[in-house]
Protein backbone atom coordinates (compact mmCIF):
# COMPACT_ATOMS: atom_id res chain seq x y z
CA UNK A 1 0.00 0.00 0.00
CA UNK A 2 1.45 3.55 -0.89
CA UNK A 3 1.93 6.25 1.62
CA UNK A 4 -0.99 8.19 0.48
CA UNK A 5 -3.37 5.29 1.00
CA UNK A 6 -2.09 4.58 4.08
CA UNK A 7 -2.59 8.54 5.08
CA UNK A 8 -6.07 7.95 3.38
CA UNK A 9 -6.90 5.39 5.48
CA UNK A 10 -5.70 6.30 8.51
CA UNK A 11 -7.73 9.45 8.09
CA UNK A 12 -10.50 7.91 7.29
CA UNK A 13 -9.76 5.71 10.39
CA UNK A 14 -9.50 8.66 12.74
CA UNK A 15 -12.45 10.47 12.11
CA UNK A 16 -14.72 6.93 12.18
CA UNK A 17 -13.36 7.01 15.63
CA UNK A 18 -14.48 9.64 16.47
CA UNK A 19 -18.14 9.24 15.60
CA UNK A 20 -18.06 6.68 17.09
CA UNK A 21 -17.49 8.14 20.35
CA UNK A 22 -19.09 10.47 19.53
CA UNK A 23 -22.21 7.98 19.98
CA UNK A 24 -20.83 6.33 22.95
CA UNK A 25 -21.05 9.93 24.64
CA UNK A 26 -24.29 10.48 23.43
CA UNK A 27 -25.78 7.41 24.79
CA UNK A 28 -24.20 8.40 27.99
CA UNK A 29 -25.58 11.70 28.34
CA UNK A 30 -28.62 10.75 26.89
CA UNK A 31 -28.62 7.68 29.71
CA UNK A 32 -27.71 10.35 32.67
CA UNK A 33 -30.15 12.51 31.48
CA UNK A 34 -33.07 9.98 31.31
CA UNK A 35 -31.63 8.52 34.70
CA UNK A 36 -31.77 12.12 36.47
CA UNK A 37 -35.26 12.77 35.41
CA UNK A 38 -36.70 9.61 36.48
CA UNK A 39 -34.63 9.54 39.84
CA UNK A 40 -34.14 12.93 40.75
CA UNK A 41 -37.34 14.61 38.65
CA UNK A 42 -35.15 17.08 37.29
CA UNK A 43 -33.55 16.19 33.88
CA UNK A 44 -29.93 17.69 32.83
CA UNK A 45 -30.08 20.91 31.23
CA UNK A 46 -29.68 21.32 27.77
CA UNK A 47 -29.24 17.40 26.53
CA UNK A 48 -31.73 18.42 23.62
CA UNK A 49 -29.40 20.65 22.55
CA UNK A 50 -26.33 19.45 22.62
CA UNK A 51 -27.58 16.29 21.28
CA UNK A 52 -28.97 17.52 18.20
CA UNK A 53 -26.61 20.15 17.91
CA UNK A 54 -23.54 18.87 18.94
CA UNK A 55 -23.55 14.81 19.23
CA UNK A 56 -25.84 14.66 15.84
CA UNK A 57 -23.37 16.39 13.48
CA UNK A 58 -20.39 15.01 14.45
CA UNK A 59 -21.81 11.21 13.89
CA UNK A 60 -23.59 12.07 10.69
CA UNK A 61 -20.42 13.99 8.79
CA UNK A 62 -17.43 12.50 10.02
CA UNK A 63 -17.62 9.07 9.42
CA UNK A 64 -18.49 9.62 5.33
CA UNK A 65 -14.59 9.27 4.60
CA UNK A 66 -14.82 6.15 6.02
CA UNK A 67 -17.70 5.35 4.81
CA UNK A 68 -16.24 6.11 1.03
CA UNK A 69 -13.56 4.39 1.61
CA UNK A 70 -14.87 1.08 2.18
CA UNK A 71 -17.80 1.25 -0.74
CA UNK A 72 -19.91 1.66 1.93
CA UNK A 73 -22.49 4.48 0.28
CA UNK A 74 -25.45 2.96 -2.23
CA UNK A 75 -24.51 1.86 -5.35
CA UNK A 76 -26.54 0.15 -7.67
CA UNK A 77 -24.78 -2.07 -9.91
CA UNK A 78 -27.31 -3.82 -12.73
CA UNK A 79 -26.26 -1.82 -15.49
CA UNK A 80 -22.32 -2.81 -14.05
CA UNK A 81 -22.80 -7.07 -14.82
CA UNK A 82 -23.60 -6.32 -18.13
CA UNK A 83 -20.02 -4.07 -19.06
CA UNK A 84 -16.76 -5.60 -19.42
CA UNK A 85 -13.95 -5.03 -16.73
CA UNK A 86 -12.36 -1.97 -18.91
CA UNK A 87 -15.92 -0.19 -19.65
CA UNK A 88 -16.56 -1.00 -15.29
CA UNK A 89 -13.30 0.56 -14.64
CA UNK A 90 -14.36 3.70 -16.45
CA UNK A 91 -17.20 3.72 -15.09
CA UNK A 92 -15.78 3.61 -12.04
CA UNK A 93 -13.49 6.21 -12.21
CA UNK A 94 -16.57 8.56 -13.40
CA UNK A 95 -18.55 7.88 -10.38
CA UNK A 96 -15.62 8.33 -8.00
CA UNK A 97 -15.09 11.99 -9.80
CA UNK A 98 -18.41 12.73 -9.76
CA UNK A 99 -18.50 11.64 -5.92
CA UNK A 100 -15.25 13.80 -5.72
CA UNK A 101 -16.92 17.30 -7.20
CA UNK A 102 -20.32 17.08 -5.11
CA UNK A 103 -18.33 16.29 -2.11
CA UNK A 104 -16.32 19.60 -2.87
CA UNK A 105 -19.34 21.51 -3.53
CA UNK A 106 -20.87 20.77 -0.41
CA UNK A 107 -17.46 21.28 1.43
CA UNK A 108 -17.45 24.73 -0.06
CA UNK A 109 -20.87 25.76 0.56
CA UNK A 110 -20.63 24.20 4.28
CA UNK A 111 -17.52 26.17 4.69
CA UNK A 112 -19.16 29.55 3.78
CA UNK A 113 -21.52 28.32 6.35
CA UNK A 114 -19.47 27.76 9.28
CA UNK A 115 -17.57 31.06 8.55
CA UNK A 116 -20.26 32.88 8.90
CA UNK A 117 -21.42 31.46 12.22
CA UNK A 118 -18.29 31.81 13.77
CA UNK A 119 -18.31 35.38 12.72
CA UNK A 120 -21.88 35.93 14.40
CA UNK A 121 -21.10 34.01 16.91
CA UNK A 122 -24.33 31.49 16.02
CA UNK A 123 -25.76 30.47 19.56
CA UNK A 124 -28.82 28.72 21.18
CA UNK A 125 -30.46 30.29 24.36
CA UNK A 126 -30.92 27.61 27.36
CA UNK A 127 -32.21 28.06 30.71
CA UNK A 128 -31.32 31.47 29.87
CA UNK A 129 -27.62 31.02 28.90
CA UNK A 130 -25.77 30.87 25.70
CA UNK A 131 -25.09 27.80 24.30
CA UNK A 132 -22.03 28.50 21.79
CA UNK A 133 -23.30 26.58 18.42
CA UNK A 134 -21.01 27.77 16.15
CA UNK A 135 -18.14 25.29 16.28
CA UNK A 136 -19.96 22.14 14.87
CA UNK A 137 -20.97 23.90 11.81
CA UNK A 138 -17.16 23.48 11.01
CA UNK A 139 -17.70 19.33 11.44
CA UNK A 140 -19.88 18.94 7.67
CA UNK A 141 -16.95 20.76 5.74
CA UNK A 142 -14.29 18.43 7.47
CA UNK A 143 -16.17 15.13 6.61
CA UNK A 144 -17.53 16.11 3.12
CA UNK A 145 -13.31 17.69 3.19
CA UNK A 146 -11.78 14.53 3.87
CA UNK A 147 -14.92 12.36 1.56
CA UNK A 148 -13.57 14.10 -1.69
CA UNK A 149 -10.16 13.31 -0.70
CA UNK A 150 -11.04 9.86 -0.31
CA UNK A 151 -13.09 9.51 -3.58
CA UNK A 152 -10.12 11.38 -5.56
CA UNK A 153 -7.88 9.08 -4.70
CA UNK A 154 -10.32 5.91 -5.29
CA UNK A 155 -10.70 7.19 -9.05
CA UNK A 156 -6.79 7.42 -9.28
CA UNK A 157 -6.57 4.04 -7.87
CA UNK A 158 -9.21 2.50 -9.54
CA UNK A 159 -7.56 4.22 -13.30
CA UNK A 160 -3.90 3.05 -12.41
CA UNK A 161 -5.86 -0.76 -11.14
CA UNK A 162 -4.49 -0.38 -7.84
CA UNK A 163 -7.56 -0.11 -5.99
CA UNK A 164 -7.72 -2.48 -2.99
CA UNK A 165 -3.95 -3.58 -3.44
CA UNK A 166 -2.77 -4.71 -0.35
CA UNK A 167 -5.20 -2.88 2.00
CA UNK A 168 -7.20 -5.22 2.96
CA UNK A 169 -10.45 -4.70 0.93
Amino acid sequence: MSALARLAERMAQTLALVGAVGVLLMMVHVGIDVAARNIVGRPLPATNEIVSRYYMVLIAFLPLAWVERRRGMVSVEVVDAMLGPRITRVSDVIVALLACAIYAVMTYTTWETALSNWGSGSSVIVLNMLLPVWPTYFLPPAGFALAALVTAFRAVEVAAGTEGKGDGT
